[in-house]
Formats: C-alpha cells, sequence, structure tokens
C-alpha cells in the first residue's frame, strides 16, 4: 500500500508540476521553424496562420525559415530541440510522409520524435505549362505524350518530392511516360516552365497561383477530388477522364516529443480557434489552402497512414536519396 501510496503521490506531483508548467508557458517567443524558404506554399501559411493566433493570444512567434535536404534540416532541428514548447515546426507531407521511404537514412522518426498538434491545411497541386505550349487540357497532354513517348518533360522541384511523386501517380494512370526534369527547389523550375524550356510543372496551389493569376502560367488540371474555389474554372484530373484520381498535399504543427500535453492541447485549441476565423480562411483560400484544424490523434493518424501510402508510390517511381 505504501508503493501504491507513493506512485499516486508522485503521479499527482507530476500532474501540478505539468499544470503549473503549462500556466507559465509560454516565458519567451516561440520559434516556428518553416523547413523551406521563405515565399513558398508552407511559409506563406506558417505566417498567415501565427499572425493570426499571436494576435488573438498575445503570444510572439519568430518564423525561422531553415530548409535543405527536403524539410529534413529544419525538422530534425526542431525533433532535437527541447521539448518546452517554444519551439515548433510546420511540416508537412514530404518531409513527415514521404521521406522516410525517400531517404536511406533520416535522422528523426516523424511518429517517435514529435509531438503532433493540428493539421492547419490543406491544398491540391495544380498541373501547368507555359502559355507558349499547345497544352490547352489533360487530354491535350496525354494526347502529345502518347504520340511522342519519353519526349514531353515535366518538371519538379526535386527527386520524390510530392509534386514530383503525384506527377508518377498521373503518368501512371493515363499510361503515359514522360522525361523527369528534377530541379534543385521551385525557383528555377518555374522559370523554366514561364520561359518554355520545360514543358509541364506540378506544384501546390498556393506556390502555383499567382502565377497563374498574372498570365505567366496556364493551368490544366487541379489534383484533388473537388475543385479549387480560388481555381473554379480549371478542371480536377478525376474529371478530365482519370475517374478516383485524388492526391493532395497537407500542412501541420509539430512540437518536439515529450512537450508538456497541457501545452500541446492549449496550442492545439489556439490554432483551431485561430482556423476558425472566416478572414483567415479567406486568406488561405486566396493561397489556394483549405483550413482543416481537429486533434493531435487525429493528426498523429493522418501522419502513420500516410507514410505507407505514399511509400508505395516512392517504390514505384524507383525515387531514391542517399
Amino acid at each position: 500500500m505504501n508503493t501504491i501510496r507513493r506512485l499516486m503521490l508522485a503521479l499527482a506531483a507530476s500532474t501540478l508540476a505539468s499544470s503549473a508548467f503549462a500556466q507559465a508557458w509560454p516565458a519567451k517567443p516561440i520559434r516556428l521553424v518553416v523547413p523551406f524558404p521563405p515565399g513558398g506554399g508552407t511559409d506563406t501559411i506558417a505566417r498567415e496562420v501565427s499572425q493570426r493566433v499571436a494576435a488573438a493570444t498575445g503570444w510572439t512567434f519568430v518564423i525561422d525559415n531553415r530548409s535543405g535536404a527536403g524539410g529534413n534540416l529544419g525538422v530534425d532541428a526542431v525533433a532535437k530541440s527541447a521539448p518546452d514548447g517554444h519551439t515548433l515546426v510546420l511540416g508537412q507531407t514530404s518531409n513527415l510522409a514521404i521521406n522516410p521511404t525517400l531517404y536511406a537514412r533520416m535522422p528523426y522518426d516523424p511518429q517517435k520524435d514529435l509531438a503532433p498538434v493540428v493539421v492547419l491545411a490543406q491544398s491540391a497541386l495544380v498541373m501547368v505549362t507555359g502559355m507558349g505550349t499547345p497544352h490547352k487540357s489533360v487530354a491535350d497532354v496525354v494526347a502529345a505524350a502518347k504520340a511522342r513517348p519519353g519526349q514531353l518533360n515535366f518538371a519538379s522541384p526535386g527527386n520524390g518530392t510530392v509534386a514530383h511523386l503525384t506527377s508518377e501517380l498521373f503518368q501512371k494512370a493515363a499510361g503515359i511516360d514522360t522525361q523527369h526534369v528534377p530541379y534543385k527547389g521551385a525557383a528555377q523550375a518555374l522559370t523554366d516552365v514561364i520561359s518554355g524550356n520545360v514543358d509541364l510543372y506540378m506544384a501546390s496551389v498556393p506556390t502555383l497561383i499567382g502565377q497563374i493569376r498574372n498570365g505567366k502560367l496556364r493551368a490544366l488540371a487541379v489534383t484533388s477530388a473537388r475543385r479549387v474555389d480560388d481555381l473554379p474554372s480549371v478542371a480536377t484530373i478525376n474529371e478530365s477522364g482519370f475517374k478516383g484520381f485524388d492526391a493532395v498535399t497537407w500542412f501541420g504543427l509539430l512540437a518536439p516529443a515529450g512537450t508538456p500535453r497541457d501545452v500541446v492541447a492549449r496550442l492545439n485549441a489556439e490554432f483551431n480557434k485561430a482556423l476558425q476565423n472566416p478572414e483567415l480562411r479567406r486568406r488561405l483560400g486566396d493561397e489556394g489552402a483549405d483550413a482543416v484544424g481537429g486533434t493531435p490523434e487525429q493528426f498523429a493518424a493522418l501522419i502513420r497512414d500516410e507514410i505507407p501510402r505514399w511509400g508505395r508510390v516512392v517504390r514505384e517511381s524507383g525515387a531514391r536519396v542517399d
């Protein structure tokens, strides 16, 4: 009985200490690591949502862009940070669900070394071409690829990225073979598709919507099951003759594993509250992203389910990073 009583007292003390810590938190600015360069879709979502939370709570967020290794460098930095709630990362499909299969050696385990907080948003990808190409639809692309097997080329911002693998999914569904042209990031790929040096490109809607709106790129199709509100005239690949095609990329907030549950719960509550704000939802929509939200457990389940799903695509594509 004495042993049981000591254990109960220890548990109660631990719970009180955790609660006291959560009440005192945050004691300093919260560093939000974005594992990609400034200006991209992940960076935009991080800034829009954290600014809304900061305005509502008075918390200070410092955005820290740490790009490299497909997002692994930034995520790893957070996984190895102190689990005190003052360091967070905005992870997404590539560095949480694709890279565990793509990379021969991973510096972190996304299911063991990180504490999911909340899924912030998801976005379709959009297939685009330069305004000087003859391609006006998915049917045009498929016809051209079948007429000239292996000659049409498809740019991506890197081997094994969501854009690359979604392009592979499309090729498999369409029964075509195109030449993959991987770039070291989105900037040069975007420049070359606009200039016509490459035929096609696929990336998240937030990454490309500005260039579509200013008339530098022609949108051919989106990859989600339904149309994107801010590109209402752009058909889905599903509508273009490939029933069941559905691929999106998602963005979620995580903390280092071991972060106090009360702190994770408070972060989850505040970010969920922000995601219900109509103005924020509109701003995300303007960037081609849909606000999501939910519980930490739902985010953990998403990561668990997406790792084998994208892992199959990685293996079928032959993509590998040593």
